[in-house]
C-alpha cells in the first residue's frame, strides 16, 4: 500500500469516526449515566463490531450481507429496535438526580455496557455497505492482503477508539453539571428522543441510500 494511499483513507476515517453516531450516543449517555469506564467499556464493544465488519467486508461476506435483501432487513430492524428499547428505556427512567460516585464504581454492569455497545456497533447495516465501498478503493491487488487489511484495520480501530474516548471524557465532564437536581430526569427525555429518532431513521435506510 502506498504512502498517499494511506493518508487518504487516515483522511476519509477521521471524518468518518469523529462524526456523532448511534456508538457515540451510547457511549456519551453511557458516561454521564454509569461514568467513564463504564462507557470505555461499551466502545471497546462498539470496536469489537466494527472490525467483525471490517473482517466481513473484507473475505467478501459483507458484499453478500450488502447484496441481499434478507440480511440487510434483518440488521437493519435489529439495530433500528434496539437502539428505541435504549431510548425508551430513557424515557421511562424514573432518576431524578445522578449520582456519580456510585455509578462509576458499579463495574458490575460492564458485560451489559459492553454488550450493548457491540450490539450498537453491529447493527448498523450502513457500516456493512461503506466498508465493503471503501476496502477495496485502498487495497493493492498486486501485493499481500494481510499486511494490508492489517494497517487499514488497525488505522480505523486506534481512531474511533480515540473519538468514542473524547465524546466519552466530555460527557464525563459534564455529568458535573447534569448532577444537579432535576437535569438527569432532562437528560434522560433528550437522550432518549435522540436514540428513538436515531432508531426510526435506521429504519428507513435502503440499500441505495447507503450506497
Amino acid at each position: 500500500m502506498a504512502l498517499s494511499d494511506w493518508i487518504f483513507y487516515v483522511m476519509a476515517v477521521l471524518v468518518l469516526t469523529a462524526s456523532p453516531g448511534p456508538s457515540v450516543l451510547l457511549c456519551v449517555s453511557t458516561s454521564v449515566s454509569h461514568g467513564f469506564r463504564q462507557a470505555f467499556i461499551a466502545a471497546t464493544g462498539s470496536l469489537l463490531a466494527i472490525f467483525s465488519i471490517m473482517t466481513l467486508s473484507f473475505t467478501g461476506l459483507g458484499m453478500v450481507i450488502a447484496t441481499s435483501d434478507v440480511a440487510f432487513s434483518i440488521i437493519k430492524w435489529a439495530g433500528a429496535a434496539y437502539l428505541i428499547y435504549l431510548g425508551v428505556k430513557c424515557l421511562l427512567s424514573s432518576s431524578e438526580n445522578i449520582d456519580i460516585d456510585k455509578n462509576e464504581n458499579a463495574r458490575k454492569h460492564g458485560f451489559k455496557h459492553w454488550v450493548s455497545g457491540f450490539i450498537v456497533g453491529a447493527s448498523n447495516p450502513k457500516a456493512i455497505v461503506f466498508f465493503t465501498a471503501l476496502f477495496p478503493q485502498f487495497i493493492d491487488t498486486q501485493s499481500a492482503l494481510l499486511p494490508q487489511y492489517a494497517i487499514l484495520a488497525s488505522t480505523f480501530a486506534v481512531l474511533e477508539l480515540f473519538w468514542l474516548t473524547v465524546y466519552a471524557l466530555l460527557a464525563h465532564r459534564s455529568s458535573v453539571w447534569l448532577s444537579a437536581p432535576g437535569r438527569a430526569k432532562r437528560f434522560n427525555q433528550l437522550t432518549g428522543g435522540v436514540f428513538i429518532g436515531a432508531g426510526l431513521l435506521l429504519s428507513s435506510t435502503t440499500r441505495a441510500s447507503t450506497a
